[in-house]
């Protein structure tokens, strides 16, 4: 089996954007398709309770707006890599990129943060899963972990 799709899935957090050039590397030595997608949660439950007179239709715009100009920059991340796709998902985030990868046949999924996402992919995905740490505290900065099937391999 060889690699020929990657999904990186992205939250925009400081630590996810850390590990864009690791991301880079490994698409490249691979010569692999990059899917980037970003899952937007369903906040109309969350808004009820805090901001009922919030206009919806606005918010999501707003916010679509801002998440695929987020996506678009990842992309220049890239250093001009040519295969690459961005998708902007809505839904409960593990489930939205767990159907995005059978939907698309990835080969392998790379996170760049822990968490319970992480966490819930890292066990129901049947298919590699690398997770990218950054540590500030380390000149090398980074410590992957290579998981299938619930099982964490330190690389």
């Amino acid at each position: 089996m060889g690699i020929k799709k990657i999904l990186f899935a992205t939250n925009f957090s400081e630590r996810t954007a850390k590990v864009v050039q690791h991301v880079a590397d490994m698409t490249k030595r691979y010569g692999a398709k990059l899917y980037i997608v970003h899952v937007m949660q369903d906040i109309e439950k969350i808004t009820e309770w805090y901001a009922p007179k919030v206009n919806m239709d606005e918010l999501h715009k707003t916010m679509e707006a801002k998440a695929l100009n987020e996506l678009e920059k990842y992309v220049k991340g890239f250093g001009g890599y040519k295969d690459i796709e961005y998708r902007l998902l809505k839904g409960v985030p593990h489930e939205e990129i767990l159907k995005f990868k059978r939907d698309n046949d990835i080969d392998m999924i790379i996170l760049g943060t822990s968490g319970s996402v992480t966490n819930k992919i890292m066990k129901e995905s049947q298919s590699p899963v690398l997770i990218i740490e950054p540590r500030e505290e380390t000149p090398e900065s980074m410590s992957p972990k290579l998981c299938s099937g619930g099982t964490e391999i330190r690389l």
